[in-house]
């Protein structure tokens, strides 16, 4: 029987630890090296595993577009045992105004795993989990994509192997991706990562605060730049995202150009040789970067998408796989 002094107001349940991914900075460095390689591991072979969540329900709930994410998602349930139940923008009563709370109660009394992208903050995941004393995963909130970022680094240590050393250089939006990536970057040893953004679209303080000290633990470095003038030329990799989410403006008529000392075209990359080239996708060719980039010879950016099906089996491994119902063999 639950005691009073754990028990919510008016019969709620009790306050429990929220369990999932919201943010690799939740994770041990170890354990977000550990999950990219396992990300390797099942984009080689999709059947290295014992269908651990056989028997498992798992909400795929995307109030925002996602071509990648969500089919990727979707397609590693299926591979793991596990079925997937789809809910778009409209189809929750989240829509209608319902507390996350509760929303969070309803769905974990059914669900054994809930994967979710919002337009809300990442504490609305939070509050989903605990609620619902559901595991959520994070597939991108407004702060922190850490999906995507578990995937770049699976991406690079498929391309590059040992990585060791990298250094990378980060050209463009700040947003979701680029905290996720420093955040992946963070326990790489030796790493050399330059994040460049033009002024007022940089990484969150508080993200590249925490990214930077669990860097000094790994003996990384992370420089933030507000200018495009005098970036690093002796890079492995050169990375950029679209300027805006789809479907979306900005305020700003000027933006364009403020943007534009940061585009990726071939004379960017000739005077990086070697580099390889990334792109989280979708692309707008002509606003971050080059079609000649982007389906160049060194863009990585098509094995970077077809990567983001072993690394959401990674994640829903780590995530689901011990809390899934017992079956019993046939």
């Amino acid at each position: 029987m639950t005691s009073p002094a754990s028990a919510g107001p008016r019969g709620a349940p009790p306050q429990v630890p929220e369990t999932g991914l919201f943010s690799l900075a939740d994770l041990p460095a170890e354990t977000v090296t550990r999950l990219a390689e396992r990300a390797v591991e099942l984009h080689h072979d999709h059947a290295a595993h014992a269908r651990p969540l056989v028997g498992a329900t798992v909400g795929m709930l995307f109030t925002e577009p996602s071509t990648r994410t969500r089919t990727a998602f979707t397609v590693a349930a299926v591979r793991l045992g596990a079925t997937p139940v789809p809910y778009g923008p409209g189809d929750l009563q989240l829509s209608t105004g319902e507390a996350v709370e509760d929303t969070g109660r309803a769905l974990g009394s059914m669900l054994d795993g809930l994967v979710a992208r919002t337009a809300g903050p990442l504490d609305e995941l939070r509050r989903l989990s605990r609620h619902g004393h559901l595991p959520v995963v994070n597939a991108m909130s407004v702060e922190e994509h850490p999906t995507q970022g578990l995937c770049d680094l699976a991406t690079l240590k498929l391309t590059l192997g040992d990585l060791d050393g990298l250094r990378l250089l980060y050209v463009g939006e700040g947003n979701s991706t680029a905290t996720a990536l420093a955040l992946a970057l963070s326990g790489v040893p030796g790493c050399e990562a330059t994040f460049a953004c033009p002024p007022g679209h940089g990484l969150p303080d508080a993200f590249l605060t925490t990214a930077r000290k669990r860097a000094a633990m790994a003996g990384a470095t992370l420089a933030h730049r507000d200018s495009a003038q005098n970036l690093p030329t002796g890079v492995d990799v050169v990375y950029t995202t679209r300027r805006r989410p789809t479907g979306t403006s900005r305020s700003d008529p000027a933006w364009r150009e403020r943007f534009r000392p940061f585009h990726v075209d071939e004379e960017f990359m000739t005077r990086r040789p070697g580099a390889l080239f990334l792109h989280d996708l979708p692309a707008h060719r002509g606003d971050e970067v080059t079609g000649a980039v982007l389906d160049g010879p060194r863009s990585a950016a098509w094995t970077q998408a077809s990567m983001k099906t072993g690394s959401a089996m990674a994640v829903l491994e780590h995530a689901l796989g011990d809390q899934t119902p017992e079956t019993s063999e046939a």
